[in-house]
């Protein structure tokens, strides 16, 4: 017989369900992603320049723009630069600023995971119903709201997040 967990308080008890359904759901992704040679952020970085695809990015803008924060972005483009995926360059107008542009071979690997990262999400998701879907999403974006930046890729107005329609920003796919 499973013993009850005891919580210290409803904050408590939600996020732990929250850090333990990010957990089931990324593992699925985990397992996807491993087969392609790549991490779930390196995946959010390209669609992220496929979505301004043939322009390019500033690698801060790109940085700012991930799903989740990422402290080490050279890092993470240095290995997209390695697979040949992503292209980096300086602007003649200002030296300072990397921008990142996608390969066709960084399109080509997004192509191929287009239909699996569907599959994915419907293994992670598919079980529950539109309407809890979006249920699920304006709480999470109200959730967020008073964590996020007012300037993030991520922020959502009050009345969008609390529309009950869980519309996801504005962000490119």
């Amino acid at each position: 017989m499973r013993k009850p967990r005891h919580f210290d308080s409803l904050q408590q008890e939600a996020y732990l369900n929250l850090w333990r359904t990010y957990d089931r759901l990324r593992a699925e992704e985990d397992a996807l992603f491993v087969r392609f040679d790549l991490t779930a952020q390196q995946y959010n970085a390209l669609r992220l320049l496929r979505g301004v695809h043939p322009a390019s990015l500033p690698t801060l803008t790109l940085a700012a723009q991930l799903v989740s924060r990422a402290p080490d972005i050279t890092r993470l483009v240095d290995k997209l630069v390695a697979r040949g995926l992503v292209e980096r360059h300086r602007p003649a107008n200002n030296r300072r600023v990397v921008e990142l542009c996608i390969t066709e071979q960084g399109l080509e690997l997004l192509r191929d995971l287009d239909e699996p990262v569907r599959q994915c999400h419907q293994t992670q998701l598919g079980h529950l119903e539109a309407g809890q879907l979006g249920e699920l999403i304006a709480l999470l974006q109200q959730a967020r709201r008073p964590h996020e930046a007012d300037d993030s890729a991520w922020a959502v107005p009050s009345e969008t997040a609390s529309d009950g329609r869980g519309r996801a920003p504005d962000i490119p796919r």
